[in-house]
């Protein structure tokens, strides 16, 4: 049996929003509203869904950089949710980040060199020329090369910087690293190259991965097991092979059909389009939060929510109907 390296229960991530003329009135956004998942060691675990779902939410709360509102986190078997900025420190060297936007998330006004050399002098791991010569390794692993250590952010393509956000969360030899995203915003051609070196990396340093995306086909090509989320909620997941052949939500399903195919084998293909739009995560209805899209949905829908329940070895889902 695998052994878990992440262990997520009840996860919530509300954030307050006061309305009114006098700023009495107060609501919240459930951008993340109880999830429970675990990611094995050397797993990739694939998250899904579309813009505002609270997928990256979900990786900047198990990182710390958003503090949970409840739930519980577990690395390795200890409990992080409430450890103290100090306490959490060890854990910051074991959790990394790569983050969607390569140029938002860099330093316009430092080095490649500084930008890559800041998380060792952090924490305190390599000094003078030792410094100097794991950065230089850092970045010739990464598809650059010892050139581009004086240059700025400004003076490289988005598939150059984003590979300088991955040579920087490998600098402090993390365990776990959260992917938010990390090709959205970079050419198809290069989006295959990054892909594929990150999984290089995770064979040759042992690396567990959280892959954030929207694009079903690219995390089918990384992921192990692939988690579906909707408006804050995480309404399917299954092993990576299970999930494609068998999707069981409404949801997972529109999300599969629209997968681009090419135009020949796309003539005869019938794309399902969901009606209405994605409601707003203010305060939300107790009801099946997918129930006002769902051609399927019944009265049962929207009388409460479902839970994730497992119908098949390893494959839960969130409906009513799943299984029926």
């Amino acid at each position: 049996m695998a052994e878990h390296l992440l262990e997520v229960e009840n996860l919530k991530m509300y954030f307050k929003k006061v309305n009114g003329v006098f700023r009495r009135k107060t609501s919240y956004v459930k951008a993340v509203d109880n999830i429970s998942f675990t990611i094995d060691k050397k797993e990739t675990f694939g998250l899904v869904g579309e813009s505002g779902c609270g997928k990256t939410t979900t990786g900047r709360a198990l990182i710390r950089l958003y503090e949970p509102t409840g739930g519980t986190i577990r690395y390795d078997g200890e409990d992080i949710t409430k450890l103290s900025a100090k306490e959490f420190m060890p854990y910051r060297k074991k959790m990394q980040m790569i983050f969607q936007d390569p140029y938002a998330s860099l330093n316009a006004r430092m080095t490649v060199s500084d930008i890559i050399g800041e998380p060792l002098d952090i924490h305190h791991l390599k000094t003078g020329k030792e410094r100097e010569e794991f950065i230089l390794e850092l970045l010739d692993r990464v598809g650059l090369n010892k050139d581009h250590a004086s240059r700025y952010p400004h003076e490289f393509s988005g598939g150059q910087r984003q590979r300088v956000g991955i040579a920087r969360a490998l600098a402090v030899d993390p365990e776990f690293i959260i992917c938010d995203e990390p090709i959205s915003a970079l050419d198809v051609s290069i989006q295959a190259q990054v892909v594929n070196m990150l999984k290089d990396l995770q064979e040759e340093f042992g690396l567990t991965y959280l892959f954030v995306a929207h694009d079903l086909s690219m995390v089918r090509h990384i992921s192990d097991r692939i988690a579906v989320m909707y408006l804050g909620k995480m309404v399917e997941k299954a092993p990576k092979s299970e999930l494609f052949k068998n999707p069981m939500h409404p949801y997972t399903r529109a999300l599969l059909e629209a997968i681009p195919i090419p135009k020949l084998s796309s003539r005869n293909r019938k794309r399902e389009i969901l009606p209405g739009e994605i409601k707003s995560p203010i305060n939300p209805k107790e009801e099946c939060r997918f129930a006002g899209r769902c051609k399927y949905a019944t009265e049962q829908c929207h009388q409460g929510v479902p839970e994730l329940r497992e119908i098949t070895p390893g494959h839960f889902v969130s409906c009513f109907y799943a299984d029926k």
